[in-house]
């Protein structure tokens, strides 16, 4: 899946790059039955329904055309949120010294979760500050890394 979702990412990363909006991730899953394919999109502004709108009718055609999902899909396109999943490089390098929740595939230390403050990565490990301390996880082993908001 992860292959089309890099052919979907520039086959539209132009288009919505033009009408004024940063292509934050694409994403396609199958959940139940069911497949989507989920672009998160944003603007320093941020997104409302109406952006949603505008990018969702300038890349359908381009979907259509390109043909790459064989499934019938549900295409979803909105913001990436406020606590935003970082599955890529670019993701991390914007996320340094900033909060993160980091979850585990298998227990280190027995815990499997891990909340600290970004602060390196490379291809094999990413490295979080807690209380002081360093944490050097595998990216192998990790199943989801977000931001934190906090709702003062």
């Amino acid at each position: 899946m992860a292959n089309i979702e890099e052919k979907v990412e520039k086959l539209i990363k132009e288009k919505v790059e033009k009408i004024g909006y940063n292509l934050y991730d694409v994403i396609y899953v199958k959940e139940g039955k069911e497949y989507f394919l989920r672009i998160f999109i944003d603007k320093p502004e941020g997104i409302d329904l109406n952006d949603c709108e505008k990018v969702n009718n300038e890349i359908t055609d381009l979907l259509d055309e390109a043909n790459y999902i064989k499934e019938q899909y549900f295409l979803e396109v909105s913001s990436p949120g406020v606590e935003r999943i970082l599955r890529k490089d670019n993701h991390l390098k914007d996320n340094i010294g900033n909060e993160v929740e980091i979850n585990l595939f298998k227990p280190v230390e027995k815990q499997k979760q891990f909340i600290g403050i970004l602060i390196d990565f490379d291809d094999n490990y990413i490295v979080i500050e807690m209380a002081g301390k360093k944490q050097e996880l595998e990216r192998k082993n990790i199943s989801l890394i977000k931001t934190i908001y906090h709702w003062d």
